[in-house]
């Protein structure tokens, strides 16, 4: 239970972040950067718990990749999702909803939102799955600045969520059109089973 309660807590920060920092708006610009932060800090804390997935794309991933039973997986999608709802209804305790989502073309916010999660699992995998790389002490801040370079890239015109569970929660926020829901859903789910294939043929011997 503990793993459980961990990713609903690391993802919970997470999409407060995103909500805080953009419905706030107080920091324009320096978004990306306390959400890559707080993702490379709660992967610290967490990652020796749960593995600090706090993202269903990572957790398909770390899945396919064979390094989680697949009842973990799903218990770690529901305590992603919860806590992606509790922590929008939080968000918006502080400020109003968002009026003008992001609203990229489907080709836009497929591409986008797939490349940049592509990148984050096949990140994850490496710096904190792999052989190579056991018992490295750099993986969180290499995980949280693939958000940030990546919310810098695309964020402008996908939004930036890399994560099913940031936009269902940034959807909450009107940070993100309920109508686009599955763009994010479907690229960042395909990104996560890519890497893992990809990480899979780069590394035979795992």
């Amino acid at each position: 239970m503990s793993k459980y309660v961990v990713e609903f807590i690391g993802t919970f920060f997470l999409v407060l972040t995103v909500g805080l920092t953009l419905l706030g708006g107080k920091t324009p610009g320096f978004e990306p950067i306390a959400i890559g932060s707080v993702l490379a800090v709660m992967i610290f804390a967490g990652g020796h718990v749960s593995g600090g997935h706090y993202n269903p794309g990572v957790t398909l991933g770390v899945l396919l990749r064979g390094k989680l039973p697949m009842n973990d997986a799903v218990m770690y999608w529901v305590a992603q999702v919860v806590a992606g709802v509790v922590a929008a209804f939080v968000a918006m305790a502080f400020f109003p909803a968002a009026t003008s989502p992001a609203s990229p073309t489907p080709v836009q916010g497929l591409l986008g939102e797939f490349i940049f999660s592509f990148a984050l699992v096949y990140v994850v995998l490496n710096v904190a799955t792999a052989k190579g790389t056991d018992g490295n002490s750099f993986y969180g801040w290499a995980i949280g600045t693939t958000v940030l370079v990546g919310a810098y890239a695309v964020g402008g015109v996908t939004g930036g969520a890399f994560n099913s569970a940031v936009a269902i929660g940034a959807s909450l926020m009107g940070l993100l059109s309920w109508g686009n829901i599955w763009i994010y859903l479907v690229a960042n789910l395909l990104g996560g089973a890519a890497a893992a294939y990809v990480f899979k043929y780069a590394h035979p011997g795992e």
